[in-house]
This record gives C-alpha cells, sequence and structure tokens, in this order.
C-alpha cells in the first residue's frame, strides 16, 4: 500500500520505518527541511535501537523516502497518517496547529478521495475538527472526493518503538467507516498475528480517549509506587521486596511497579495534564491525576533530598557525579528529565556536576548551555573521579553492574551513591564500603547517624 506520514518525528519516523520494512511504499513528509535533507543523506535525527538501520534498509530498498514537498506528499498515499507533534503547556492545553495545518493542505492538494488517520495524540474530538477542516477546503474548491478521518492512536515506547510496531500489544483502529477499517486492517496485516485478540475497532472518540487513559493508568502506577517507596522508608520496609509482593499479583502484574525518580519524557506528563485540563474544561475535576502529576514533580527531587540529608544540607562545594540524563535508558529524549531537577537544584546548591550518558549528552548541552559548574564526560568511570557522590539516574544497561570496589577507590572518601532507580543491591555496595540510599530502601548501616 502506498502511505504518507506528516511528520518525521520520533513516532512518525519510527513508524514510516517498520511500514516501509514490512514492504509498503512510505513518503514521510516534514516541513524541517535540514531533517528531511539529513534523512536523505541517512543522517539520524534522533536515537533509537534498530531504527538507523531500519531506515537505511528502506531507503536502499526504495520503499522509504522522505520529502519537505507538501504538494507531492498529499498525492502519494492511499492512507495519509498525522503524526505531528501535539505540545501542551503547563495548563496541559494542547497545540493543534500542526495538526490542523496538516488537515488543511490535504484539502487543499488532495485530487482523489482521501482516508486521513489521526496518529497523534490529541484530545477527544481532535478528529472531528480534522474532518471539518478537509471538508472545509474540499467545498471551497468544489471538490468531491471521498473523504474518512480515523483515529490511529500510537502505543510506541521510546527505546523499543521498533519492536513495539513490529510486535504490538493492540492496535486500536477508531472509525465506523468499513473502508476506514478495512484499508487500516490491510496495512497493519503484517504485525498482527491475532487479529481477534489484537485489533480492537472502536468509534473515534472512544479511541482518541483510550490513548489518554493507557498512559494515565501507567503514570498512577508510578506514582503510586513512588508514594509507597515514602511509607516503606517511614515504615523501615524495602520497597523492592513490596514490589515483587504485589506484582505478582495476576489483576496487578510486575509493570510499571519501579520506584525512582518520577517519569519524564514526551507522553506521560503530558498526557495527564492534557486530560486533567479537558475534564476540567468539561466540568469534572480528576483528582486522582492531579495527585499523580503533584507526586511525579515532588518525586524528582528525591535524590537531592538524600544528598542534603547525607550531607547536612552542605552541598556547596561538592561534586556529583551524575550518571543518566535521559529520561530513560535507549533514548536521547531529555524532555521532562528528572536529571533536569538534580542538576538544577545541585547547581542552586553550589555544587559541581560531571555528568555522563551515553547518548543524550548533546541534548543536555543544549538544555542547560555551557556552564563551568559542569564537566561532559566521555565515560562513567570518568564522571567518578573527583566526585564526592555518584548519583545513578537513568538505568542504561552498561551502569547495571558496575565494580563497586573501583567506584569506592575513585569517589572522594567516604563514597556514597545515590541509586535513583534501585538497579542496585545494598549489601553488595556496603560491603564495599560504600554508603548507599536507594528509592524507599530502608536506612544503610554506613549512613550517617
Amino acid at each position: 500500500m502506498k502511505v504518507t506520514i506528516f511528520g518525521a518525528g520520533y513516532v512518525g519516523l519510527s513508524f514510516a520505518a517498520c511500514l516501509a520494512g514490512a514492504g509498503h511504499e512510505v513518503l514521510c513528509a516534514d516541513a524541517d527541511l535540514a531533517r528531511i535533507e539529513g534523512l536523505q543523506r541517512g543522517l539520524m535525527p534522533l536515537h533509537e535501537p534498530g531504527l538507523e538501520a531500519l531506515v537505511a534498509s528502506g531507503i536502499a530498498a526504495g520503499t522509504l523516502r522522505f520529502t519537505a514537498d507538501e504538494r507531492g506528499a498529499c498525492a502519494h498515499g492511499d492512507l495519509l497518517f498525522i503524526v505531528v507533534n501535539t505540545p501542551a503547556d503547563a495548563q496541559g492545553r494542547v497545540d493543534l496547529r500542526h495538526v490542523i495545518a496538516v488537515a488543511a493542505a490535504i484539502g487543499r492538494h488532495r485530487d482523489r478521495d482521501a482516508l486521513v488517520v489521526c496518529k497523534s495524540t490529541a484530545p477527544v474530538g481532535t478528529a472531528a475538527q480534522v474532518e471539518a477542516v478537509l471538508a472545509g477546503e474540499f467545498a471551497q474548491r468544489g471538490a468531491r472526493h471521498r473523504i474518512a478521518v480515523a483515529v490511529n492512536p500510537e502505543f510506541l515506547r521510546e527505546g523499543s518503538a521498533v519492536r513495539d510496531c513490529r510486535q504490538p500489544d493492540r492496535v486500536v483502529i477508531g472509525s465506523e467507516d468499513p473502508w476506514a477499517v478495512e484499508l487500516l486492517t490491510r496495512l497493519y496485516a503484517p504485525f498482527i498475528q491475532d487479529p481477534q485478540r489484537q485489533l480492537l475497532v472502536m468509534d473515534r472518540r472512544s479511541a482518541e480517549l483510550a490513548k489518554y487513559a493507557a498512559n494515565a493508568m501507567l503514570a498512577a502506577r508510578i506514582s503510586f509506587m513512588n508514594e509507597m517507596a515514602r511509607v516503606a522508608e517511614l515504615a523501615g520496609a524495602d520497597i523492592e521486596a513490596v514490589r515483587r509482593g504485589i506484582g505478582a499479583d495476576r489483576r496487578i502484574g510486575p509493570d510499571f511497579l519501579q520506584a525512582g525518580v518520577g517519569y519524564g519524557g514526551s507522553c506521560l506528563a503530558k498526557d495527564v495534564r492534557a486530560l486533567v485540563h479537558a475534564a476540567e474544561r468539561g466540568g469534572h475535576s480528576l483528582r486522582i491525576l492531579a495527585a499523580v502529576e503533584a507526586t511525579n514533580y515532588e518525586q524528582k527531587g528525591r535524590l537531592f533530598d538524600l544528598m542534603t540529608h547525607h550531607f547536612s544540607g552542605r552541598m556547596a562545594g561538592k561534586t556529583v557525579a551524575v550518571w543518566g540524563l535521559a529520561f530513560k535508558p535507549d533514548t536521547d529524549d531529555m524532555r521532562d528529565a528528572p536529571s533536569l531537577v538534580l542538576l538544577q537544584r545541585l547547581w542552586a546548591a553550589g555544587a559541581r556536576v560531571r555528568a555522563y550518558d551515553p547518548a543524550a549528552m548533546p541534548n543536555a548541552r543544549s538544555i542547560v548551555g555551557e556552564r563551568d559548574d559542569v564537566h561532559w564526560c566521555a565515560a562513567a568511570h570518568e564522571a567518578l573521579q573527583g566526585a564526592d557522590a555518584l548519583a545513578l539516574v537513568t538505568e542504561w544497561e552498561e551502569l547495571r553492574r558496575p565494580d563497586f570496589v573501583r567506584i569506592a577507590c575513585e569517589l572522594n572518601a567516604p563514597p556514597v551513591i545515590f541509586d535513583g532507580r534501585n538497579l542496585y543491591d545494598d549489601a553488595q555496595v556496603e560491603s564495599a564500603g560504600i554508603a548507599y540510599y536507594g528509592i524507599g530502601r530502608g536506612r544503610s548501616s554506613l549512613r550517617p547517624r
């Protein structure tokens, strides 16, 4: 099938490459000319495991092309996907300008029947707005082509987008138009092993809400466990043992139950705020989700709180090694990253930072700018040199099993680790002579009394 994808960002590019890998003829369009020219030369604008090779394969096979030509993109596809950015402000108001702009362009240029698919995460009712814009543009120029607008929310996770696209838990199709459902079913056929279980067809508004509800549920699980971590600290319990105890319940399951320094990225926080805002506009208060967001905001400062406790409030002049900057491993995405909160609080307290991340340091540097109180390190152990403490923020694979004896030697004495993801075994860390602080892990025998 011929497919046009408007948007060469994280979701659009990953989706385009996977469709091309399945044999579809994909044209990926974006208004960012520099990004398109880079992709045409094989330059990746983001870090995602397996994506670069998949893009290169699609280009070589001729199944994946990139363009900044709006008219050509509108003419190409049997299906036209809108996969552009929908940012939300601090109050949760979603900016739909990019979505509406693509819809208007399709309406101006499309010269045959159109199936337009909204894949961008957008508030309930957005598909109806897109349909109205298309109808208005068609009417203005006297076009009588068939229009269908469907909703197909994305559920790709950064760091595993290629796998999630090729092996989806479910594909949600929001449409009551048989033609639209049939085209989307054919499109996804290479990825669907069990249509009865994986293919979920519903009305458009339910599909739009399903995306928000899914992210809100995941965010709620994370914040709930971070609240339980506080309870564990007060009770002298270990949140990791608690996690195993409740995750074994089939009604709950183990996923998204890790206590830590809060969630970040482009989806969870934005979507929770947007859902709360939309409900408030309708006269309803989502008290649970408001608490989820408040808990997450507070949790991002937890490592700094532990540091100030350990150092009796004397952070000025301290140097902290920070391992991991991206909001999660296997991505270079710094949007809403908990590391940014830690860095800003350390600097405000007069501390210095030695930072390391396998992929996200260029993005981090562009956000915080050049500063005298940060050193960007080329390797994890370089960050330890001259540092008074180590803070683990992002659970990259290469940081999961370090040599704690070496860490004890390289950190200034007395050494201390602040584990923001509960990766390390506290007894193993302490046996190397290092004080250990986790999230909800109880007291360390080496902590100052």
